[in-house]
């Protein structure tokens, strides 16, 4: 019963992060902490799974690796657009 409590709080937390991500934000960092709130989930789920099954942690680390190159590429996205836009608004971004 405990195994299927946090396997749903791990599936409420990534949904809960999905459902910002796509609601309409008007700042790019709001879209930012959704998309690491929904990492940080995947992880705990992992965590969680290959720590019941007895596997090795090595997978983990890589996805940490990987999680931490997204968040910084975000960042930097976000700190050129301050400075070129003067903003994170979404509005004054434009694609063209």
């Amino acid at each position: 019963m405990m195994i299927f409590n946090m396997m749903l709080v791990f599936i409420l937390m990534f949904f809960m992060g999905n459902l910002i991500f796509v609601s309409k934000n008007k700042h790019l960092l709001v879209v930012l902490l959704s998309l690491e709130f929904m990492v940080l989930s995947i992880f705990f789920f992992m965590s969680f799974m290959l720590s019941f099954i007895d596997y090795d942690m090595y997978m983990l680390m890589v996805f940490l690796v990987f999680s931490v190159c997204e968040g910084c590429l975000g960042l930097s996205i976000l700190v050129s657009m301050i400075r070129t836009h003067g903003n994170d608004y979404f509005q004054s971004f434009s694609l063209l």
